[in-house]
């Protein structure tokens, strides 16, 4: 015969076991899934770089051959300020034609120059004229696609002017430099493989035989 003592011990272990249940029910469900947490991003992730700009351009900008009668030896440039123009002069009465930009109202000048020095993705180094006149600029801009000069530049001799690059191709065909000749990043790059040291450079007038003397370049 059951007598009360065992009954009261047997519902003793229950709730004991009910109690120690209900305290742990991860260790009773192990298939229970631990829910997704989303990762932090950090402070030090890498930031991308900007592309560089992209402009469709006009067809008569486009690098292309062109008939062009000079007098000129084939490997002299010609660069055509007012119709902003460069010609690469190939002999036989033909030239390599690419759209330029240009000096604008008051910085076009004209003369006869060589290419002294040639360099790929120059290093920056505003001249003290146009610090003066933007005294915001840096002082010194690291060769790269962020570097206004772009792609290549030509250094002419005598002078602080260059033909180079730009991100900025929306400005070939217009007038926007401080001086300086400016090409696409590729017809700079295209050119620079065409174009030797000592190369000679002759520059048009914008509006009859007078040369201005005045320096500087674009740093847009």
């Amino acid at each position: 015969m059951i007598n009360l003592r065992s009954i009261l011990t047997a519902a003793a272990f229950v709730t004991a076991f009910s109690t120690s249940a209900a305290a742990a029910p991860l260790a009773l469900f192990p298939f229970q899934e631990p829910q997704y947490q989303r990762p932090q991003a950090t402070a030090y992730a890498p930031v991308e770089v900007e592309p560089e700009a992209t402009a469709e351009l006009p067809s008569r900008f486009k690098r292309q051959v062109v008939s062009y009668a000079t007098h000129e030896a084939p490997g002299t440039i010609v660069i055509d300020t007012p119709n902003t123009f460069l010609y690469l002069v190939l002999g036989n009465g033909r030239a390599l034609r690419y759209g330029i930009g240009v000096g604008r109202e008051g910085f076009t000048w004209a003369g006869t120059k060589t290419v002294e020095k040639k360099a790929q993705w120059p290093d920056w180094h505003p001249p003290q004229e146009m610090l003066e006149r933007q005294p915001y600029l840096p002082r010194f801009m690291a060769g790269g696609p962020g570097n206004p000069l772009g792609a290549r530049a030509m250094y002419l001799s005598g002078s602080v002017y260059r033909i180079h690059g730009t991100n900025a191709p929306q400005t070939i065909g217009q007038r926007v430099s401080s001086g300086c000749i400016r090409l696409t990043n590729e017809d700079v790059s295209d050119l620079y493989e065409r174009v030797t040291v000592g190369a000679k450079v002759v520059v048009l007038p914008m509006n009859g035989p007078r040369v201005s003397t005045r320096g500087g370049f674009s740093a847009n």
